[in-house]
């Protein structure tokens, strides 16, 4: 085990650059935190190439690189309120296009928020999703607060990026009805209709999927609720969707 004990140490500039996307893209690696992120990774076989912790009594059955750090250094890389006592940097993983899309898909159009994409993520591994495509203008997959919104779901659920458009002809093309949400020109969800596969669509918080994209659609829906309620929070309304559309 390596010793670090200066927040100056280049290596510590390096993992810090982790943190931004650019960072993230250059090295094709991001940054988890704590004792369950780390222990959903090594459960799921994420490459993981180092591990920095606080504790030097840490043992694990891991063959990459451990670092003993201070305090001051956990601090230094820590996103958290109160650092935790084990960060590791792993690799992204490369997915590639699924062979068939005969399955239960989450869509997303420019959700911009990483507590609701963490909390999709978490759902549709939760509601037995095939998978999620994170659609232009979607926040980073990597990005921190989407990380720890997960709780480790993001390691074990396919997530592709990718031009919507493209995707939604794709499943349509393999006759997988797409689903999506829209406050106007659109009918109530139907309780009694369900579907073996289909792609869901779901959109940016505040101005909701593009038209361009809503034009290509099978259907679009709403859920009914309260006139006295504004709207839902996406990742609630994904998660009803979701649960009410599957056959």
């Amino acid at each position: 085990m390596k010793t670090i004990e200066s927040t100056k140490n280049e290596r510590v500039k390096a993992w810090k650059k982790l943190h931004t996307k650019k960072g993230r893209e250059q090295t094709g690696s991001f940054l988890i935190e704590g004792d369950h992120l780390v222990d959903e990774a090594l459960a799921a076989s994420v490459v993981i190439e180092t591990i920095i912790t606080t504790r030097k009594e840490y043992v694990a059955t891991f063959s990459g690189s451990i670092y003993y750090v201070t305090q001051a250094v956990m601090a230094e890389l820590s996103m958290t309120e109160t650092p935790p006592g084990i960060i590791a940097v792993c690799q992204k993983r490369i997915m590639k296009q699924p062979t068939s899309l005969d399955g239960v898909y989450v869509l997303l159009d420019g959700v911009q928020d990483p507590g609701n994409v963490g909390t999709i993520i978490r759902t549709a591994l939760a509601l037995h999703a095939s998978g999620v495509i994170l659609g232009k203008g979607t926040v980073d997959l990597y990005n921190d607060k989407v990380i720890r919104s997960t709780q480790g779901a993001l390691f074990h659920l396919p997530i592709y990026t990718g031009d919507l458009h493209q995707w939604v002809e794709m499943f349509k093309e393999e006759a997988v009805p797409v689903i999506g949400t829209a406050l106007t020109n659109a009918s109530p969800i139907n309780r009694g209709q369900t579907y073996p596969a289909f792609a869901l669509l779901v959109g940016n918080e505040g101005e909701g999927v593009q038209p361009s994209l809503l034009a290509q659609t099978t259907e679009n829906v709403y859920i009914p609720i309260n006139h006295d309620s504004e709207s839902l929070n996406v990742g609630i309304a994904t998660g009803i969707l979701l649960f009410s559309l599957q056959g």
